[in-house]
């Protein structure tokens, strides 16, 4: 009857379960489920996702869009997108505030 969660079950942050959603959809990686992409998981530069200028452009508009968050400089845009959890990490400074 405890609604207490269970220590050994990690708890999704929203922001990371939208943002591999959202790469999912966005770079129409067919097959791949959220919980396959790692949230440390490297973006662009990934032999496994590999990332390139057009996929990071098409990410940071979408991000954008579902989060209204802009990603100004291709150098910031770099950071933001070094992983999921950077990406998160990101949006979470720009929106809690609000």
């Amino acid at each position: 009857m405890s609604c207490a969660a269970q220590p050994d079950l990690p708890v999704p942050d929203t922001h990371t379960l939208r943002l591999k959603k959202l790469i999912i959809s966005t770079l129409r990686l067919d097959g791949v489920r959220p919980e396959d992409i790692p949230d440390d998981e490297l973006l662009i530069g990934s032999p496994r996702f590999g990332l390139d200028s057009i996929d990071a452009l098409e990410l940071v508009l979408a991000i954008e869009k579902e989060f209204g968050v802009k990603i100004g400089s291709s150098e910031e845009s770099r950071k933001a997108l070094g992983s999921v959890n950077t990406l998160a990490d990101y949006i979470r400074s720009r929106t809690d505030h609000a």
